[in-house]
């Protein structure tokens, strides 16, 4: 951190915490006692009001330092939660820029919003989206491959499908030219174009091993824009669940099926992908004979039935 950043930052943190000893402020940026105590002086001679006061620290006056923008609690909640999503969600680097602007929103709040926005946030929390949290390697590879996409250069990894290729295999090295990073329920996904497969992939970062950027360039299609594409869906199939009225709102209830269920009365329709129509056998499972199976869109129906075992036996069909 240069002298600049520091002397702002320094005025941040006593604007934050009150009352700060030259000792407090050195080992929060990490430098000498020495240092600290020009920077105050620095800080001084530029007009900031900085009070000393002998064995309790440095503060600032009362009333410098006047918020440029004012904040309601629901906007400061709002902001706070955002950074800390990024600090749990994103590469080491933009975490640590989270921390720091959430340092910055809090330090301009006025006391009374500050205060009321940790009571708010005190009730509600944040957990992280998926199965499991996002591994130190992970976001080491985020922060790799944000910076290959942001200077066009390919990168080459060792990957592991899940499911193994038409030729028995599951693993393979790729190299690949990076195009965009999506967030996808909480995993993080590589959009790339392959080149050993000759088209756009999607891998998952947490399947990555052995991450490496190359010297080679490429460059983007011309009409390419990561925000208007849709991948090419080939793994849907319609799945339709007619439910007795009495249990419809059971069938809403029950967070198996990603997406929205839609339908008057008690018919609902839902558009599920095949692994996640093994959730809605442990669905039809669980509701048993108060719904049925109705139909598969692109596939044979095996015929509407009125059992727990007629809705396994669709369910399971579309899986396949």
């Amino acid at each position: 951190m240069n002298k600049t950043d520091r002397l702002l930052a320094i005025v941040i943190e006593l604007q934050r915490k009150g009352v700060l000893r030259a000792e407090d402020l050195a080992a929060r940026f990490e430098t000498s006692t020495r240092t600290i105590y020009r920077d105050i002086q620095a800080l001084s001679e530029a007009g900031v009001p900085v009070v000393g006061a002998p064995g309790q620290g440095y503060s600032l006056m009362e009333g410098y330092f006047l918020p440029p923008v004012s904040f309601t609690v629901e906007e400061a909640v709002a902001l706070l939660i955002g950074t800390d999503f990024v600090e749990q969600k994103f590469d080491t680097g933009y975490g640590a820029k989270a921390q720091s602007a959430r340092g910055k929103i809090e330090a301009v709040l006025p006391e009374s919003i500050s205060h009321e926005a940790s009571r708010v946030r005190a009730i509600m929390r944040l957990l992280a989206a998926g199965d499991a949290p996002i591994s130190g390697r992970e976001k080491q590879y985020l922060e790799a491959l944000r910076q290959a996409i942001l200077e066009r250069r390919k990168v080459r990894f060792h990957y592991s499908k899940n499911r193994p290729e038409v030729d028995g295999n599951r693993h393979s090295d790729r190299t690949a030219a990076p195009y965009g990073l999506i967030l996808v329920r909480g995993t993080w996904i590589l959009l790339a174009h392959c080149e050993l497969r000759h088209e756009l992939r999607h891998f998952r970062l947490s399947r990555m091993s052995g991450l490496t950027s190359l010297e080679d360039p490429f460059s983007l299609p011309p009409d390419f824009q990561l925000q208007d594409y849709l991948p090419v869906d080939d793994r849907n199939v319609r799945v339709r669940i007619l439910a007795s009225p009495a249990i419809a709102d059971r069938v809403k209830d029950v967070q198996l099926l990603p997406g929205s269920l839609r339908g008057s009365g008690g018919r609902l329709g839902h558009h599920v992908s095949r692994p996640a129509a093994r959730g809605a056998a442990a669905l039809g499972a669980r509701l048993g004979s108060e719904c049925r199976g109705a139909g598969a869109g692109g596939a044979k129906d095996p015929g509407p039935g009125r059992s727990r075992e007629d809705v396994e036996a669709l369910l399971t069909y579309c899986c396949q």
